[in-house]
């Protein structure tokens, strides 16, 4: 509480919230403007019978449900990002701009995936709007209008990301997560809403039971999240003049969810994908494509194939981005240059190797859990059998996330406010 008084104490930092919720309500202003030509109890119904698009919806920050121009939300550059951070396994340049040149570096590979996000965007563009043709959601669109609400619906996507961009520059968390977890809020009172207009005495128990698992979920994912095993590293002691320096120990924190929310992104694009190609293959054939559309959709119709396949794409994912983003070479030889060395085990490969083996079991534990997340909603609506009553994993992960990392730079900015002052 003091905290929060002292925040709002300092001018500066008063400023910065005001503008990020400004710039927030931007976005929800944008997420509720619409393209022509909706019929609302169809598009309803389609989100309602598919949890791919319900998710791409929470990435949108529910822009997906009102058909606004931002419908596609920030996941293009998302992808975009996931795609240039894989390019830096296969390009060595990459991984040296991205890791090595400091902040110059970083926003070229930032303008890199703004790039590449602007196809993305007109690809998904194409192909939702295709979706919801063939699905009656909006009705049947030459070739000019098409061209026009992919070009709208791209822009929208770049508005986005550049308000994200504005965010993260006043440094109260990251602006592109922001806008996330701000669609998620959003659509909370509306939840609660329809959960309470459909109760009655007889799902009490039920009511009772999805609450006490509700509040044990979120604590789980506190505690994942914030999980890390902690490796001692010790420093040898050098003379340099009449000074010495090193002697002093720390520790390495490896945490338990390495990759965060990463892998359930890139899972979920995987599944959108063969819907992506079969409605791009109306423009081949219309009658190829509404027959790979029926094979998808029963395929995906299917909830225990549907979450046995998500489980499996999340769990291999996980592994794979935390190979991406975690070398343990890499941190043995600055280890070795710094003059550090875990406590009990020699510099150089045998360090790479003991490393190796933690980085695997912990990713073991994450890469269940975030499964597990991933496929939360399919096992509360067969347990209990309600629609309405749907813990959602990864909305819970990216919110508890995301306030935490908030938390944290808002912290760091009180205590250097702190430090200048004194």
């Amino acid at each position: 509480m003091n905290k929060l008084i002292q925040l709002f104490k300092i001018s500066d930092l008063r400023k910065k919230i005001l503008i990020v919720g400004l710039l927030l309500a931007a976005t929800r202003v944008l997420s509720a403007i619409p393209i022509p030509s909706i019929d609302a109890m169809k598009l309803k119904e389609f989100l309602a019978s598919s949890q791919l698009f319900g998710f791409v919806n929470l990435f949108s920050g529910g822009g997906l449900s009102h058909l606004s121009i931002v419908m596609i939300g920030v996941a293009p550059y998302i992808t975009a990002t996931i795609i240039m951070q894989l390019l830096t396994m296969i390009f060595p340049r990459l991984k040296e701009m991205y890791y090595e040149e400091g902040a110059a570096g970083k926003a070229k590979f930032n303008r890199w995936s703004r790039y590449i996000t602007v196809p993305l965007a007109g690809l998904q563009a194409y192909g939702f709007l295709n979706i919801l043709v063939s699905q009656g959601v909006i009705p049947h669109m030459g070739m000019f209008d098409l061209i026009k609400n992919v070009i709208i619906v791209s822009a929208g996507t770049m508005i986005l990301v550049w308000l994200g961009e504005l965010i993260t520059e006043h440094k109260i968390g990251n602006g592109i997560s922001l806008i996330i977890f701000a669609g998620i809020i959003s659509g909370l009172p509306a939840t609660v809403g329809r959960a309470l207009f459909s109760y009655s005495a007889e799902t009490l128990p039920t009511y009772l039971i999805f609450a006490i698992l509700a509040i044990l979920v979120v604590a789980g994912v506190v505690f994942i999240n914030e999980g890390e095993r902690k490796i001692p590293i010790a420093y040898a002691k050098r003379v340099r003049g009449m000074k010495m320096y090193g002697g002093a120990s720390s520790y390495l924190p490896l945490k338990v969810n390495q990759a965060g929310v990463i892998p359930i992104i890139f899972a979920i694009s995987i599944l959108l994908f063969p819907q992506f190609i079969a409605q791009a293959m109306a423009i081949f054939s219309r009658s190829l494509s509404l027959t790979l559309t029926s094979w998808v959709n029963y395929l995906f119709n299917n909830q225990y194939l549907y979450s046995a396949f998500y489980f499996l794409l999340v769990f291999i994912f996980t592994y794979f981005y935390t190979a991406v983003t975690f070398d343990p070479k890499e941190i043995s030889k600055n280890l070795q240059r710094s003059g550090g060395f875990v406590a009990g085990i020699r510099p150089g490969d045998s360090t790479t190797d003991f490393l190796s083996k933690i980085i695997n079991r912990l990713t073991l534990s994450g890469a269940m859990f975030l499964g597990l997340l991933a496929i939360l909603p399919n096992l509360t609506q067969m347990a209990t059998g309600i629609k309405i009553l749907t813990i959602g994993g990864t909305a819970l992960l990216i919110v508890v996330s995301v306030a935490l990392e908030t938390i944290r730079q808002i912290n760091s900015q009180l205590i250097m406010r702190e430090y200048e002052e004194i």
